[in-house]
């Protein structure tokens, strides 16, 4: 056939991280598996690992301050609630609830205050930026209790 033949996929040559980064990481596993230590890209490998964990906490992160933006809206537009703004609202807590039971080491973000200050800044930009208010308070006066419980809404 008159294709193109990756030598690499022969096993002549490791796969380049920055070149392939998903051939890179098969690689890597394949390696792993078989024991072939030596042929690891420890650096690499390292970096992909803690990138994993950054990647849980930004989708913590994200996910709370979706949730605090609607909950603002939800508090300051009582004339707009409705049931899209309630089913966001749930889903966001059970996608919280679930991503804090699937990785219990991210609820001690829960307990730093300057997490909690960064996502209010960021659900009041939001909110911000969704109603056109600039109504909003510096600081979160709810507790993260009433935040993720279920049918906790501000009144």
């Amino acid at each position: 056939m008159g294709g193109i033949v990756d030598e690499r996929e022969h096993g002549m040559q490791p796969h380049n991280y920055d070149d392939d980064v998903i051939a890179w990481a098969n690689e890597q596993a394949q390696f792993l598996r078989s024991g072939r230590f030596d042929c690891l890209d420890i650096q690499h490998l390292a970096d992909e690992i803690e990138d994993v964990g950054k990647s849980e906490q930004r989708e913590l992160a994200h996910r709370m301050a979706v949730l605090l933006t609607h909950l603002l809206k939800w508090y300051y537009q009582p004339e707009r609630r409705g049931a899209s703004w309630a089913r966001t609202i749930r889903e966001q807590r059970r996608a919280l609830t679930l991503r804090l039971k699937r990785t219990p080491s991210l609820k001690a973000m829960l307990r730093d205050p300057d997490w909690w200050e960064e996502m209010w800044a960021d659900a009041v930009a939001a909110a911000i930026a969704e109603t056109g208010l600039n109504i909003f308070p510096e600081h979160c006066a709810w507790t993260p209790n009433e935040i993720l419980t279920p049918e906790w809404l501000p009144e």
